[in-house]
């Protein structure tokens, strides 16, 4: 008979008969009595009544019985703490039972049992068990440990049981190992520091790897996880643990293979990238990575998603593989996808014809979203295999001839990026697209279309009849299509001025009087501006020669694949994103990065790259602790690390910010050269310019809300620091027709944790059409969560009308702290600390000051001088400063009298900031 029976009782005073049966002196009427109690608790009744009457049942030699208990007492001790405390004396007596198994089910259950009471009594138990004979013991026992550590972290520190669990690491039972490094890499994400709580060497790392062959699946990973943290001292020892983790690829468990497969990479960093041995090694990681493409589709994404940070990182380790990312009839669209971007990935001269064979195939599917992948893939391919580029034009124009609506205007989508990236080469076939023309009705293809026309005017006869018939429903096009449409024609009439006048004053007219998209009518003013004022400067500006464009445009950025790779066989190797961006709370934010390739023939420090110029002079290390000591040690000078390239640093004091904050989508960002005329110029300055007050600079307020967006509610802000205290300045001004009063504010989490301190305070109603200045002070108290870019800060007001969302940038200065001065020594100490890859470089243009001035008006902004020299001709300062989350800013910069052009090198723990300290000194110093 099944276990249903004891789901169906009906009979009246249920409670009261399990209470007399759970009192039966007959054990099998007891098991029974234990079985209807838990099945009622399964369903969702209440039989914490019966508490007292289960515990009772504890007291007995029957395996099963206990485990029915145990599992009552997991349920119900949190609602019924004082209760639960009756069970303490048989758990304790149970942890010194002769039997194995039930040693380890008491410390077990105690573990589960999250109450404080019961925790105290807990600690004796555990600590017996961890030494206990039996191995099966010790690994429950080892587990239960980073449960008390979750429960109460200070009691695990204090009773010493970190240190028995770090000796467990050397037990003789693999399986003691495996728990051990599970519960301390439990408990090391859990810690608030982040600090590693096992120094791993090469005596630990031994006893790990004896271990791995002989534990469980799931033992390996952890064992797998806890090696890829650790780094080896020379290439003799990488090349060890390599080959003995190597068997791991063979395994039957993905997770397992995932794991070995992430500690390869990570140690092949550190290898002579020449060596037979990663030679080797490279050709032992195709195999295991194929198999995994054997599996369910589950598996088989989760595998393809890894794969494709293998391949970015290191492509020859699949180049021979290509035939198994071809797509199958009955793959689900979501492996198909990732298929085709790692097919694109692999694509070579070698192979590019069967992967245009395939992709032409694909393009006939029936899923809508396939095809259109499959045909921008066939562009992809002719930009990054230039000598299949014909033939992937010739592809697409095959397409294009079977007349598929969606087919045709994907085509003309990748065939704009294939005349950029091949100028003055297949422009013949423009005739065959502009006979597409009436089909388009995607905004993508409609803009790049408008694109092709605009750039290629002077070669098409009727370009502006096209482009007329483009102007007749302007205002119902997509913004993408209406700001490339204004481009196009502006490019028309500098090509053709004598026929094309009246055509552009009519765009220009409806784009900035007719529109009420400011990006639309801020570049129609520009262009208007440009064409009255200097034709010829306009004809430079909009017609100026574009650069090539760029092989690879969706590689991941070279920081943030390295990080990933070091989280290969987890969400974030699923995800393409960084823990930090989707986990809160746990030690996420220890960021992880490969090691630096050993075979370098040059010290970090000396690397340059090609097209930047060496900086005139930077200090050796000992030359720099001679001055900032006041030692006279001296030494040679050395080339400085070149500075990462920075597009535009020296015009967006936002960091790039400011199109999320007015919802830009300026699809033509990449086509048209930036444009600013004189007016604008100073239109920027009065935006955009920095005031120097009697202490330290405050950006001047920006609206935040226009009254457009807010119904009536206009909101001005700015931020600033006072008194060691973070201000958020407001001006609300009130456009609507009724008065507007309730006000409240609400910030969302961000990176510095910032938070209302005091409630939003307006005296009155706000009337109509008056105005009231108000500021909130903030605390740097509240939930953290990475925003990207990192001082973005979203903003939720509330009034009588309605809740008012919007975003706005904190300048980084607000953060800078009054203690951020470094003595000397620890300045010293602490840049020699600082990874080499943890330095950036950045140059502030237009800087007209003496480097006194330059100490002083930092110095009002809480960046503190550490030292200053001049070292021939050049001046050098040394610049400290704090972050209010702790993150400290080593600065140097190096200022060379009559040179606008200062060059400023920050080295930090958490690099992340460093564009908005970069943006920040920027600010200061201009202002």
């Amino acid at each position: 008979m099944t276990d249903s029976k004891y789901f169906t009782t009906t009979k009246k005073g249920e409670i009261f008969e399990l209470k007399s049966e759970l009192n039966n002196d007959k054990k099998e009427k007891k098991k029974e009595a234990v079985k209807k109690v838990i099945a009622s608790m399964t369903v969702g009744k209440d039989v914490s009544a019966l508490f007292p009457d289960v515990v009772n049942c504890m007291q007995t030699d029957n395996l099963e019985l206990k485990k029915l208990v145990y599992l009552y007492l997991m349920n119900y001790a949190k609602s019924q703490p004082d209760m639960a405390i009756m069970a303490v004396n048989t758990f304790v007596k149970d942890c010194e039972d002769p039997n194995p198994l039930i040693r380890a089910l008491a410390v077990r259950t105690m573990g589960c049992i999250r109450v404080d009471k019961i925790t105290e009594y807990l600690c004796e138990p555990l600590r017996k068990c961890l030494k206990d004979e039996d191995p099966y013991v010790r690994k429950t026992a080892a587990v239960c440990v980073a449960k008390l550590y979750d429960i109460n972290a200070a009691l695990v520190e204090d009773q010493g049981f970190l240190d028995q669990l770090k000796d467990l690491l050397s037990d003789s039972n693999p399986m003691v190992v495996a728990n051990a490094v599970a519960a301390l890499s439990e408990i090391n994400e859990a810690s608030p520091s982040g600090q590693p709580l096992v120094e791993m060497n090469a005596q630990t790392i031994n006893k790990l790897l004896t271990a791995l062959n002989e534990c469980t699946e799931w033992g390996q990973v952890f064992i797998l996880d806890s090696l890829a943290n650790y780094s080896p001292k020379d290439d003799r020892e990488a090349q060890s643990i390599c080959e003995r983790i190597t068997p791991r690829l063979a395994h039957a468990n993905a997770a397992v293979v995932l794991s070995a497969v992430k500690v390869l990479m990570k140690l092949m960093e550190m290898l002579q990238s020449e060596s037979d041995f990663v030679g080797t090694l490279t050709k032992k990681l195709a195999p295991p990575l194929v198999t995994l493409l054997s599996s369910e589709p589950e598996v088989q994404y989760v595998a393809l998603r890894n794969i494709n940070l293998i391949v970015q990182k290191r492509p020859d380790i699949l180049k021979h593989e290509m035939k198994v990312f071809f797509v199958k009839y009955n793959d689900p669209i979501y492996v198909k996808l990732e298929k085709l971007d790692i097919m694109i990935r692999l694509a070579s001269q070698a192979n590019i014809a069967q992967v245009l064979s395939e992709l032409k195939e694909y393009a006939t599917e029936v899923d809508v979203d396939f095809v259109r992948k499959a045909v921008r893939a066939i562009g992809r391919c002719a930009i990054k295999v230039e000598p299949s580029a014909e033939r992937c034009v010739s592809t697409l124009l095959d397409l294009i001839q079977t007349k598929v609506n969606y087919v045709v205007q994907e085509a003309i989508v990748v065939i704009k990026d294939i005349f950029r990236k091949y100028p003055n080469k297949y422009e013949s076939i423009i005739s065959t697209l502009c006979e597409n023309l009436d089909t388009l009705d995607e905004p993508e293809a409609r803009a790049s279309m408008i694109w092709i026309i605009g750039e290629y005017a002077e070669r098409i006869d009727n370009a502006d009849e096209l482009l007329e018939s483009f102007l007749e429903g302007f205002h119902d096009e997509n913004t993408q299509v209406q700001l490339q449409l204004l481009t196009a024609i502006v490019k028309l009439f500098l090509k053709r001025p004598t026929d094309t006048q009246e055509l552009v004053q009519q765009v220009l007219s409806l784009a900035t009087q007719d529109s009420d998209n400011p990006d639309l009518r801020d570049r129609g003013f520009i262009y208007w501006r440009l064409l009255s004022t200097d034709p010829a400067a306009a004809k430079e500006v909009v017609l100026a020669e574009k650069p090539l464009i760029s092989e690879e445009t969706d590689l991941l950025e070279p920081t943030l694949l390295d990080e990933l790779i070091c989280h290969i066989s987890s969400l974030a190797s699923v995800y393409h994103k960084p823990p930090t961006a989707f986990v809160e709370g746990r030690a996420a934010g220890a960021r992880k990065s490969l090691p630096a390739r050993s075979n370098s023939n040059e010290d970090s420090t000396q690397r340059t790259t090609p097209s930047q110029p060496h900086p005139q002079v930077i200090l050796a290390q000992d030359s720099l602790i001679g001055d900032l000591l006041s030692m006279d040690i001296g030494g040679p000078t050395i080339v400085p690390p070149a500075p990462p390239a920075q597009a535009g640093l020296g015009l967006d004091l936002l960091g790039g910010g400011l199109d999320g904050i007015l919802g830009s989508n300026d699809a033509t960002a990449s086509t048209t050269a930036p444009v600013v005329s004189q007016s604008t110029t100073g239109l920027l300055g009065d935006i955009f310019g920095f005031n120097q007050g009697p202490t330290s600079y405050v950006t001047p307020k920006v609206n935040w809300l226009p009254a457009e967006k807010g119904k009536g509610f206009d909101i001005w802000g700015t931020f600033s620091r006072k008194n060691g205290q973070i201000s958020m300045d407001m001006t609300f001004t009130n456009k609507a027709m009724q008065p507007m009063g309730g006000f409240a504010i609400q910030l969302n989490k961000n990176s510095f944790g910032l938070t209302p301190a005091a409630p939003l305070q307006v005296p009155a109603p706000l009337s109509p059409g008056a105005s009231i200045e108000t500021s909130v002070i903030l605390s740097t108290a509240g939930a953290v969560q990475r925003m990207e870019p990192l001082n973005n800060l979203q903003v939720a007001i509330k009034n009588n009308i309605d809740v008012f969302y919007f975003a706005c940038l904190v300048p980084m200065n607000v953060y800078f702290t009054e203690d951020g001065q470094l003595d000397k020594r620890v300045f010293l100490s602490t840049w020699k600390d600082i990874p080499a890859q943890n330095e950036v470089q950045y140059t502030l243009n237009g800087i007209m000051l003496t480097a006194d001035q330059v100490v002083q008006k930092m110095q009002q902004n809480n960046v503190f001088t550490i030292a200053k020299r001049n070292v021939e001709g050049q001046d050098m300062l040394y610049q400290s400063l704090k972050l209010t989350n702790n993150v400290w800013v080593l600065n140097e910069l190096k200022i060379q009298p009559g040179n606008p052009d200062v060059t400023l090198s920050l080295k930090s723990r958490s690099v992340e900031v460093a564009p908005g300290v970069f943006h920040a000194y920027n600010a200061i110093l201009h202002s």
